[in-house]
């Protein structure tokens, strides 16, 4: 058996209607073959533990909630070294003291550069992004909800995301940090 790693969970599109209730949802994660399964606040975030591939995670999680939970949108994973690498590589350290201002978008790919550039294009405000790969950071300095421009990122972008605070960032972290990986 390969070794397994920590890998944080993220559903994207929960909240108002759409709800994975998280005890239910570590259940259906746990019953799938899913190790060390926790859940942080009601919006669509876990960690858990497996030998498999970050994709085959991706896969297994979206057919169990599927099947489980009738929950089909997207699901996107990324594994404990990548997201220390996306805490890393913040090119808004400054801002990190307001962590509900500093947003990071996991994408289901890297968007393509004219995708990019159209984007920034469309930014007109106080706010700013950067785009490292498969990540998107969006400072907001007046706060996500009066942003008149993330709702623009993903149509732009024409490609699957999901976005967290630097708070949440960071208990995720923490979360999959305190997984025993042997």
């Amino acid at each position: 058996m390969s070794r397994e790693t920590a890998y944080i969970v993220l559903f994207r599109g929960v909240g108002g209607a759409t709800q994975l209730p998280v005890k239910r949802l570590r259940e259906v994660l746990a019953e799938a073959g899913f190790n060390n399964v926790s859940t942080y606040i009601n919006s669509g975030n876990a960690v858990l533990s497996s030998s498999l591939s970050a994709d085959e995670v991706a896969r297994g999680v979206a057919a169990a909630v599927k099947e489980k939970m009738d929950f089909g949108k997207s699901v996107l994973v990324r594994s404990r070294a990548e997201w220390a690498e996306m805490i890393a590589e913040n090119p808004y350290p400054e801002v990190v003291d307001e962590p509900t201002k500093l947003h990071v978008f996991t994408l289901e790919r890297a968007p393509e550069p004219d995708l990019i550039a159209a984007l920034d294009a469309k930014a007109r405000s106080t706010e700013r992004f950067t785009v490292k790969g498969r990540t998107l950071y969006l400072h907001t300095p007046d706060g996500m909800g009066r942003s008149l421009f993330a709702p623009k990122i993903e149509p732009t972008l024409k490609v699957a995301m999901t976005a967290r605070n630097w708070r949440t960032m960071l208990a995720l972290r923490d979360m999959a940090d305190a997984i025993p990986i042997g």
